[in-house]
């Protein structure tokens, strides 16, 4: 794990100062709307951008590794967040996959705790894998929780397990005792899976047999140079783990936001549904843009789901 940790690392360093200079004088686009509520009946998805998302499960307001900044050290943003944080609503709970940049980001979870703060006067939990904890304990959140792979707990009502992944922790260079991991949420009737950051591995399969998620939020982008994918699964081995999974819907996340790796900036969405189509699987998988909600009933998933833009 620490080698290829190291060499993933490695080769991230090395084209860095490409990327960097690639998305430097890019124009932003993208649209940011108003936050879509559902019900407490309904299972609502919307995409921030990236591996963000508003998830809106059993009536409870969840964020997952939520990031609203416009630069992650050097690196700038080139799709503006779907919602913005003051027009979000009030948050229950904030669940982190892992210590990276681009899913941990400090400023956008003090930014979240301050408007929960003003709008209700209470702060949302944080969830974190083991070894995270003290990256958000001092951010003001009313209380941190840890998970170990495959640990279940009950929180606001939900049950909210953290899965195996593969990938690694580490906030910076040598602190790889941090964990990681994706999250299946259980509330409402409804079941979620957001894997965090994974190259395809075996586990997606023993995921689906254990704890059988209906929507899969997998991460399809990142995976050139081919190094990359011994941490970061392409479009084809995503849906191939939609398909272990055993989920009814796939929604892609993980690429058009950050110019993470060489591959072009449209490459992974046009990949994975060539790939779903081949498969025969192009109605389960659903791209959401910016700033867009996928409703669901709980006996909607045989059908296409009812997608709202716009918020009345």
């Amino acid at each position: 794990m620490k080698t290829m940790a190291k060499s993933a690392v490695m080769h991230k360093m090395q084209s860095l100062g490409t990327l960097v200079g690639e998305s430097a004088f890019r124009p932003m686009t993208g649209e940011s709307k108003k936050a879509i509520l559902v019900s407490s009946a309904e299972l609502g998805i919307t995409f921030i951008g990236h591996s963000s998302f508003l998830v809106q499960i059993g009536g409870q307001k969840l964020l997952i590794d939520p990031v609203f900044a416009e630069r992650l050290i050097a690196l700038r943003r080139l799709r503006r967040p779907g919602v913005r944080i003051k027009d979000l609503p009030p948050i229950d709970v904030v669940l982190l996959s892992h210590a990276h940049m681009d899913h941990l980001n400090r400023p956008s979870l003090r930014r979240i705790v301050a408007h929960n703060n003003k709008l209700t006067g209470e702060a949302p939990i944080a969830v974190v894998p083991w070894g995270v904890e003290d990256l958000v304990s001092d951010l003001g959140f009313a209380r941190v929780v840890t998970l170990e792979w495959w640990q279940t707990k009950s929180i606001g009502g939900l049950e909210v397990t953290l899965t195996p992944c593969k990938h690694w922790g580490a906030r910076l260079f040598k602190d790889t005792h941090r964990g990681f991991g994706g999250y299946v949420i259980r509330g409402g009737g409804h079941s979620l899976y957001h894997s965090g950051d994974t190259a395809y591995f075996d586990g997606f399969a023993k995921i689906g047999e254990r704890l059988q998620p209906e929507v899969a939020l997998l991460p399809i982008g990142a995976y050139r140079p081919d190094s990359y994918r011994g941490v970061h699964a392409c479009p084809e081995e995503a849906l191939q783990g939609f398909l272990d999974l055993g989920a009814r819907r796939m929604i892609p996340m993980h690429y058009g936001t950050f110019r993470l790796s060489q591959e072009p900036m449209e490459e992974p969405v046009e990949r994975l549904m060539e790939a779903a189509r081949r498969a025969g699987v192009a109605a389960s998988v659903c791209v959401l843009p910016e700033g867009e909600t996928e409703i669901i009933s709980p006996d909607a998933l045989l059908q296409p789901a009812r997608r709202a833009t716009r918020h009345h």
